[in-house]
């Protein structure tokens, strides 16, 4: 099962106009069986939808997207996110407090949210880093992998978009179904995953050949998220 676990709608973020059946759709016709909609300090759509739902054959799990004076996590789980900055420490061990899943966000991106090294001071305590990024330059993503191998953390794939084309670019490949977001947290628990890419229509697996960096490395030239 394909699940893109980073994307961000427009009802409740203001840097983006995807409405949420754009994305739907266009997760469907990229070949994502779901998506997690994490926007920035909330998960308000919770209110609309739940904390799950299937909508046009698409599995659709709401998450959230917090910034810590350390950097961006993606957290899964946590119903009453914290209502002023913290920092990580904090918040990943209200998140497991409440038995949810915790993701460092594109930890090496060049924007100051990512966790960068503080990585190795809070990785007892996450869930998994999100290696691939599709809004992040490709080696930041590499050195991402790379940590999270040296942690013993698993690596998570998605795309973090903010427009269409984006949706899709990476994503994430469970090997067991995900049928709502208590699903969602004990896969990414259990480490029974792994990311893919989106190239010529279809998701695969890295290989991580310079042959395969180089055209997403171009890709990606101008494009980081600021």
């Amino acid at each position: 099962m394909i699940i893109d676990t980073h994307i961000h709608g427009t009802k409740y973020s203001i840097d983006n106009s995807l409405e949420l059946i754009q994305i739907v759709n266009m997760a469907k016709l990229t070949g994502l069986n779901g998506i997690c909609i994490t926007n920035h300090e909330n998960n308000e759509l919770r209110n609309d939808i739940g904390n799950y739902a299937k909508i046009n054959g698409v599995l659709v799990i709401v998450g959230a997207e917090i910034l810590t004076y350390e950097g961006d996590i993606l957290v899964f789980g946590l119903k009453d996110l914290p209502k002023e900055m913290v920092h990580a420490e904090e918040l990943l061990r209200l998140v497991k407090k409440h038995n949810g899943a915790a993701v460092a966000a594109h930890p090496f991106r060049h924007n100051n949210r990512g966790l960068k090294n503080h990585l190795h001071e809070v990785g007892n305590l996450l869930t998994g880093v999100e290696a691939f990024n599709g809004s992040t330059y490709y080696h930041d993503n590499l050195y991402a992998y790379a940590t999270a191998t040296e942690l013993g953390l698993p690596s998570l794939g998605a795309s973090d978009a903010h427009v269409l084309e984006k949706i899709g670019t990476y994503a994430t490949k469970f090997y067991d179904s995900i049928r709502d977001d208590q699903d969602l947290i004990e896969a990414i628990k259990s480490k029974n995953f792994h990311p893919v890419m989106r190239k010529d229509g279809e998701f695969k697996n890295f290989d991580y050949c310079y042959e395969e960096i180089l055209p997403r490395e171009k890709e990606l030239i101008g494009t980081e998220r600021k």
